[in-house]
């Protein structure tokens, strides 16, 4: 699964960049949503791909903030872009002939700008929390699973569902590959 996801997102990312018929506000957050889902993913499961192999559990403290707070970052991220996405679905629903003077590329730009400035204040607000609290005890198996649904399969997911679905991102491919 991880490996689906790490190919299939770049795909969705090289396919976006090269063909301009793709360069539009939504193939803009689309690409950038594939590239914060393979970062979230990234953050995780090479990690518990070597417990897995090593049958081992251990991280280090700082293993494990570093690794909290890009999951964050990167799980942060998605979200805002999800918003955006819809902000633009919802331009293009109700004010269809208004839709590129609204979407200009320099809003597009500023948007996608935007959540990134967003999920590096995040980073920064979370790690901070997480220094100046105590931790807490909890089951590690059933927090586990829940893990391994939010980091792998979302995002595994969300590259079927968003993009390998959309005929002009299978046509991108195609003349891609």
């Amino acid at each position: 699964m991880y490996l689906t996801m790490i190919i299939g997102n770049l795909l969705i990312i090289l396919a976006t960049i090269s063909d301009s018929y793709l360069h539009t506000p939504m193939y803009l957050f689309l690409s950038n949503l594939s590239f914060a889902d393979r970062c979230l993913t990234s953050t995780t499961m090479p990690k518990m791909l070597e417990n897995m192999q090593t049958q081992s559990k251990i991280i280090s403290y700082a293993g494990c903030i570093t690794q909290i707070q890009f999951f964050i970052l990167f799980a942060s991220l998605g979200n805002f872009l999800l918003a955006v996405m819809v902000y633009d679905l919802f331009v293009v629903i109700c004010h269809p002939l208004h839709y590129t003077a609204i979407m200009n590329p320099c809003f597009c730009g500023l948007m996608a700008v935007s959540t990134w400035i967003m999920i590096v204040s995040l980073f920064y607000f979370t790690m901070l929390e997480v220094y100046f609290s105590s931790a807490a005890s909890h089951s590690s198996h059933s927090s586990g699973t829940a893990s391994v649904m939010y980091s792998v399969v979302t995002p595994m997911l969300n590259l079927f569902i968003y993009s390998l679905r959309n005929k002009d991102i299978k046509n991108a491919l195609r003349r891609y590959l």
